[in-house]
């Protein structure tokens, strides 16, 4: 695929940027109509590629994108998953160019990226599916039967899919589900991600008097919301790194030393990893490495916490009430739902008299194991063995992608996720980019697995 790229890659970049431009916001109201927009874009590239049908689908949500192409009844059936939404670009004063006008510049190592919100989570990745696609339909060596379907929620959590996944199972059917949405662990030794966590993610509300205060004639004398907050938060983690949620580690598996040291696999630069976040220490449950932190074992985190006058100069109030957003990453075996309510009744409990509380649930999902054994994964590993000239390492991730186990019990078949992004990419972050290297291998990646599948 190499040559092909080379010829139409002029055309890649017109047609990705095409997407990029489109701000596909999914959390925020005011973008709906360019989720629309992106969606009816895909169909027009699926179409273009090769694919037999493509069209917009409605849900409770934004809308699905599905197109497939028929080969061959008896052959196997590949469900390719992506998703067209990204993330909100906010603190827009922190990107060196405009988030929705895609550039391709050198990156800090003087090599070419894509540079702009969703080059790479996911519609860079989604992209190189379509293109891999359209070379096999091209050049006549397609021997599968392919679907896609392309979402507009995953940054949100997926809400509407898994209901249009049960009202559409039949016409969903396949052997695998092909995902790229997750990053590998370094471009020098490529990965395949054999699992991910779930998550439980919720707000909680801690509330004191009925309405803000005057902190001199007040403070000392009545429970400080944000104060009380943040004592609250300071429990859920204990001195040992581990959750205190009772009930939290009931159902996580423990790995075997075997597993663990097949997982150690991975090279690992720890001197290099707090030079890329600039700290200068790390910190997680005792007894686990960096690596194991983030893909084996559960964590808590506060995404964001507010109360108060935050404004410029001061005011000298004493809260009514303070927030926090929480997320909890969960390993499988640990059910979402479970650990939400878990969590909801815990925090209650250890509330003072002094204060009210409340727990939102704002979304969640459970996270999956696939096996090493299967085809599929042996098909991958052999495709990126040979495109990246070493065997990819099995790992598991630390994010989410909370639909894929839904897909899993809906559909019955099991995730494989070819991810080409790396670390470096800061996706979710101003200057998100996409290496032109990784752009490429994964094409070439994807279509040598429709090859050896």
């Amino acid at each position: 695929m190499k040559e092909y790229i080379q010829q139409n890659k002029e055309r890649f970049f017109e047609e990705l940027f095409s997407l990029l431009r489109i701000p596909s916001v999914s959390a925020k109201a005011e973008h709906k109509p360019d989720m629309y927009a992106c969606a009816g874009r895909l169909c027009e590239l699926l179409l273009e590629a090769g694919a037999d049908s493509a069209s917009l689908w409605e849900t409770a949500g934004h809308p699905v994108v599905f197109g497939q192409k028929t080969m061959d009844p008896e052959f196997k059936t590949v469900l390719v998953y992506g998703h067209y939404d990204v993330q909100p670009p906010e603190p827009l004063e922190k990107w060196r160019t405009d988030p929705f006008e895609p550039v391709i510049a050198p990156d800090a190592t003087g090599r070419d990226a894509i540079w702009g919100r969703g080059a790479n989570d996911d519609k860079g990745q989604l992209f190189m599916h379509i293109k891999a696609f359209e070379y096999l339909v091209r050049t006549g060596q397609l021997k599968h039967n392919v679907k896609f379907i392309f979402e507009g929620e995953e940054e949100i959590g997926s809400p509407s899919l898994p209901a249009w996944i049960k009202a559409h199972k039949k016409m969903l059917a396949a052997d695998i589900c092909l995902v790229s949405d997750t990053t590998m662990i370094s471009e020098k030794v490529p990965s395949i991600n054999c699992g991910m966590r779930g998550l439980s993610y919720l707000e909680v509300k801690v509330v004191g008097p009925n309405k803000d205060l005057h902190s001199g004639h007040y403070g000392g004398a009545v429970a400080n919301p944000i104060q009380v907050l943040c004592e609250m938060i300071s429990t859920l983690i204990g001195p040992d790194g581990r959750v205190t949620v009772p009930g939290f580690y009931d159902k996580v598996v423990e790995l075997s030393r075997a597993d663990r040291r097949m997982l150690a696999r991975a090279p690992f630069d720890l001197k290099e990893y707090k030079e890329f976040l600039d700290i200068d220490a790390v910190r997680g449950e005792k007894g686990y490495t960096t690596l194991e932190r983030t893909g084996i074992r559960p964590c808590l985190d506060v995404c964001g916490i507010w109360g108060g006058y935050t404004g410029e100069g001061a005011k000298t109030v004493l809260p009514s009430e303070a927030h926090a957003k929480i997320s909890m990453r969960l390993v499988p075996n640990q059910r979402s739902s479970e650990i939400t309510r878990l969590f909801a009744r815990h925090f209650k409990a250890i509330a003072p008299k002094c204060v009210k509380v409340e727990v939102t649930p704002c979304e969640g999902g459970d996270g999956f194991l696939i096996p090493i054994s299967s085809s599929a994964y042996k098909a991958a590993s052999r495709a990126m063995s040979e495109v990246y000239g070493i065997e990819p390492v099995p790992a598991r991730g630390g994010g989410s992608i909370a639909v894929l186990a839904e897909v899993q019990k809906i559909l019955g078949i099991d995730p494989l996720l070819m991810g080409f992004g790396l670390e470096r990419d800061t996706i979710h972050s101003p200057n998100e980019s996409y290496l032109l290297k990784q752009f490429f291998n994964g094409m070439e990646s994807i279509a040598l697995f429709y090859k050896y599948w």
